[in-house]
């Protein structure tokens, strides 16, 4: 018993010290917070120091996230920081914007603070046309702002390099706001080009989000019909495949068959791990 007791407070001691630690740290973080006086301190080798506040907000962010802690309110400071030591440091403006902008406990939640680091980034960087895409994302998903996030495609796609659907899309936006269509065009592009495994993830279950509202739109529809004809409702998609309207039943894009609610409208399985995603990631368009 004692010594099961001693292994105890031992663990009890470990984990104590790894929050102190983690404590101190941000207590250290704290300590210099003007990127001005940092950069004239810093001399030469602003550039170094810069990356070594850079790596620590994706440390600092990437230990929030795996302890689920939405408290990341040094996150902007680190990442000010980091860009006034080095204007150019283009992957602290596009991934700091992504970790600002989400949701909690995804993201600091703010959106503001995001869209100023990347109109920060264009005026250090005016031809780098991926910071356009990135502001008109912002200005898509987080503002509902249509005319801004079409005139960020449309300046962006003016600057070398840029790829021809940008054109194509600040039409869209600008004509169409948004639609399920233009949001997967979006997380389909941030999903192919993002390095980073929580960026991609998080674009993923997007796409898969919205190709589930997709399915169930026609599934309802679908099911709509059959109680016009068969003058009774569907209990569920089995039901449709017993009945010859469905060859087989449609899946969700991890692999669960969709279900029905009571008015007979078509929505993910509670099993489904999309179902407990959906709340915090999609809003119905």
């Amino acid at each position: 018993m004692l010594l099961l007791g001693f292994g105890g407070i031992w663990k009890l001691q470990h984990r104590i010290d790894g929050q102190r630690a983690a404590l101190y740290q941000e207590k250290n973080d704290l300590v210099l917070r003007s990127g001005p006086m940092l950069k004239l301190m810093s001399l030469e080798y602003a550039p170094l120091v810069a990356d070594l506040y850079w790596t620590r907000a994706v440390q600092y962010y990437g230990d929030k996230h795996r302890r689920g802690d939405a408290d990341i309110q040094l996150l902007w400071p680190l990442l000010d920081i980091a860009t006034t030591l080095d204007p150019k440091l283009i992957v602290a403006y596009r991934f700091g914007s992504t970790f600002l902008s989400e949701s909690p406990p995804r993201g600091a939640g703010r959106a503001d603070l995001a869209v100023e680091l990347i109109n920060r980034g264009i005026h250090a960087n005016p031809e780098y046309w991926r910071f356009y895409e990135d502001l008109g994302f912002l200005y898509y998903f987080h503002f509902k702002d249509f005319a801004k996030a079409s005139a960020a495609f449309l300046e962006g796609s003016n600057r070398p390099g840029a790829y021809i659907w940008m054109k194509v899309l600040a039409a869209r936006v600008l004509e169409g706001g948004e639609t399920r269509e233009t949001s997967a065009f979006l997380w389909n592009e941030v999903y192919n080009s993002a390095t980073n495994p929580d960026i991609k993830q998080n674009a993923l279950t997007h796409l898969q989000l919205l190709r589930a509202d997709s399915d169930c739109e026609q599934l309802t529809a679908i099911a709509a019909e059959y109680e016009k004809r068969a003058g009774k409702r569907a209990g569920s998609v089995r039901d449709l495949v017993n009945a010859g309207v469905l060859k087989s039943a449609p899946l969700d894009p991890v692999g669960f068959v969709y279900v029905f609610d009571g008015e007979g409208k078509a929505q993910l399985n509670p099993a489904s791990p999309l179902s407990q995603q959906k709340p915090r990631y999609l809003k119905p368009l």
